[in-house]
């Protein structure tokens, strides 16, 4: 994962890139449509017979599963390879093969935000048809923000959870409230992203004018010292990237708490949990979260058909 400061650096110049890129989108989707399909598929498929249940987000309907983005940025959270891996599989027309067929499934929601390569990929994927509502996490100050939310016109803006937690631990979750309220004086649905249950409390406690919670059920923002206290004293390697069993409860206990709508993310470990236990994770996190709060999950279809096992196991449990 990219810090905030190389972001910061980046952000000016890819929320450009868009802001020039938009007038010509119409341009390019004609020429596109003139072409062979430039995704993996060699003609489009119908819609599936299996669509993941839906729910009411403010204005919209949008899928209680999310199509989360770190997987077609490479961010695995596991190691370097993996994440190579998955750069290296993502390109271009397999990011938008993916996409298209999440929306075959009834994904119709993507947790987007403008790093790597995402901003031309997003302008592809349109260009080819493809419509999804996004739910952007933003590590950028205000006036990034404020070009981002003009070109793309997201659903929703959360502050990046990387971000927020940086603040609770600094002092400084002012810088985090006043960030909401300027997106909320852009008219956009706004929230809090975070990887731990302490800040959604905080928030709550304090009042915020926010709209929703994006949290990962795993704490893996936690210091050294907070997670030797957690491991007896002892220290594992790759420190940001652990991942205890006991975290989702404490997570999904605060989103259950709140009347606010969650998505609770990194629902599967990053992956860590095994074949047979995804069913189990999917089924704990939504029996342990409100009717009203999603899921964000990233796919990684290199090695089975992800993108399928995942809506048919969210439809299967969201329908019994």
């Amino acid at each position: 994962m990219p810090t905030r400061r190389s972001f910061l650096q980046s952000s000016a110049a890819i929320a450009a890139a868009l802001s020039a890129a938009a007038p010509v989108l119409d341009a390019r989707a004609g020429a596109l449509a003139a072409q062979p399909s430039l995704t993996d598929a060699p003609s489009p498929k119908p819609v599936s017979e299996v669509q993941v249940p839906k729910m009411k987000f403010f204005d919209v309907e949008i899928s209680r599963m999310v199509l989360g983005v770190n997987p077609f940025c490479g961010y695995a959270h596991y190691n370097n390879n993996f994440s190579g891996a998955m750069k290296d599989w993502y390109t271009p027309e397999r990011v938008c093969a993916v996409m298209h067929q999440c929306a075959r499934f009834g994904i119709n929601a993507f947790n987007y935000v403008a790093l790597e390569r995402l901003p031309q990929d997003w302008i592809r994927f349109v260009a080819e048809g493809g419509k999804m509502h996004l739910i952007m996490q933003v590590l950028s100050d205000d006036n990034d923000t404020a070009a981002l939310a003009k070109t793309l016109k997201p659903l929703a803006m959360f502050r990046q959870g990387e971000v927020t937690d940086i603040a609770f631990r600094n002092g400084a979750m002012n810088t985090v409230r006043d960030w909401c309220k300027k997106v909320r004086d852009m008219g956009i649905v706004v929230g809090v992203g975070t990887h731990k249950p302490e800040v959604i409390s905080q928030v709550e406690e304090e009042g915020w004018d926010v709209d929703f919670y994006a949290g990962c059920v795993y704490n893996r923002s936690r210091t050294r010292d907070e997670w030797k206290k957690v491991l007896s004293g002892e220290i594992m390697e790759m420190e940001n990237e652990i991942y205890v069993q006991s975290d989702p409860p404490r997570m999904y206990n605060v989103m259950r708490q709140t009347r606010k709508p969650c998505f609770a993310f990194k629902v599967l470990a990053a992956g860590r949990i095994q074949d047979g236990g995804i069913e189990p994770a999917f089924r704990a996190a939504f029996s342990s979260i409100k009717p009203t709060d999603g899921i964000l999950v990233g796919m990684f279809p290199r090695a089975k058909d992800e993108v399928r096992e995942n809506a048919e196991i969210v439809h299967r449990i969201l329908q019994s």
